[in-house]
């Protein structure tokens, strides 16, 4: 069983961490809208394995507060995440006709 504080995770985290800025800094402004829906993808992922982290039985509260942080946040994110991207596919569309 992990603990909160398992070094490999930290690990993890932290790479993933770095990994994510440096492909996110680099990526070309033509490639935003269709990286938009793949990170909406992500957010929807953290936001079940955070839900999945409340629910368990044996989570410390340590555990359960970073869980609800990353449920909040990963809402925050896909939600707005969705609404950026409608509003970018409506800059698209033929205007009605007059």
């Amino acid at each position: 069983m992990h603990t909160a504080f398992d070094p490999d995770l930290i690990a993890v985290f932290v790479l993933a961490a770095f990994l994510g800025f440096q492909l996110i800094k680099r990526v070309s402004s033509l490639l935003h809208s269709p990286l938009m829906s793949l990170t909406n993808a992500i957010a929807a992922v953290a936001v079940v394995g955070a839900i999945i982290i409340l629910g368990e039985e044996n989570a410390s509260p340590f555990a359960k507060t970073l869980g609800f942080i990353a449920v909040t946040a990963a809402t925050v994110n896909l939600v707005s995440g969705f609404l950026i991207t409608d509003r970018m596919l409506k800059m698209f569309k033929k205007g009605s006709p007059k």
